[in-house]
């Protein structure tokens, strides 16, 4: 039966070096035995040393990639990541709303781990009116929720009231990564539609090795969704998959190295999952 394969697309940027963006993100979904397609907004030239330049996508090169996708594919889900500037923001909230691809995961990406902004202001208003509404998920790290709730983030308490700030803005689910940091242990927030919440305990592996983290993670929750997972038990064994992707680490570049995409999961990378702190 042609589309009896499940699928899932990813909509961002390409990164040369194979380490994050889509290539992350097509690595996670076959890791995840999901079928992985693209559109790409943009194309770097970058490696583990850093980026070396930018070129953005025309919008109507990315309206037709999204259109061509819809009038052959069949998908469960879709998740972004770095969108880049103001009109790829509103031409993929156009897109979202036209077309019906399932579980929309937005990964904000927003801010560089150097504190950098990625996005200018204006994007940023796109994104928290017309793409957070869209979303069945968000996983901003601590930096990116501080920018979309308008908070300062230092304790736990400032964490879970900016997952529910992210709430009122549209967000059904979120996410909120707490790995910026050095604490050796590493606290993730998950408040879900229903009003409940939980906690991801991990404990920080001491490597560098950790470029396209969050696209990795972000993309596992997606595929985790295809297959069939409550919202709960897919952050979970997406948050499991990247930590064995961090702990089973490989030697590539001279830099901020890539996660391995190949790593199987075991007892060591399971999450402790507890409600309060």
């Amino acid at each position: 039966m042609v589309n009896d394969t499940l699928q899932v697309l990813t909509i961002a940027g390409t990164d040369s070096s194979g380490g994050a963006g889509v290539s992350a993100d097509l690595k996670t979904f076959m890791a995840q035995g999901v079928y992985g397609a693209n559109v790409i907004v943009s194309v770097t030239a970058q490696n583990t040393l850093g980026v070396q330049s930018v070129q953005m996508i025309p919008s109507e090169v990315i309206t037709q990639q999204i259109q061509s996708i819809a009038e052959d594919l069949s998908l469960s889900a879709v998740k972004t990541g770095m969108l880049g500037d103001v009109q790829t923001v509103n031409t993929v909230a156009k897109a979202l709303k036209k077309y019906n691809f399932g579980n929309y995961i937005l990964d904000p990406v927003m801010v560089a781990k150097g504190g950098a902004k990625l996005l200018s202001d204006k994007a940023i208003l796109a994104l928290k009116t017309q793409l957070l509404p869209l979303a069945v998920m968000v996983t901003p790290n601590i930096p990116e929720a501080e920018v979309l709730s308008g908070m300062t983030i230092q304790t736990h308490e400032d964490i879970m009231a900016a997952a529910y700030q992210l709430q009122l803005l549209g967000a059904k689910n979120v996410l909120l990564k707490g790995g910026h940091g050095k604490e050796l242990t590493v606290y993730d927030f998950a408040l879900l539609a229903d009003g409940s919440h939980f906690w991801l305990k991990s404990q920080r592996v001491d490597t560098e090795r950790t470029h396209g983290t969050g696209d990795t993670l972000s993309a596992a929750i997606a595929a985790q969704r295809v297959l069939g997972c409550d919202m709960k038990t897919a952050i979970i064994k997406a948050k499991a998959y990247v930590d064995a992707t961090i702990r089973s680490g490989i030697q590539v570049g001279h830099g901020h190295g890539p996660l391995n995409h190949l790593a199987v999961i075991t007892k060591e990378n399971q999450p402790e999952v507890i409600n309060d702190i």
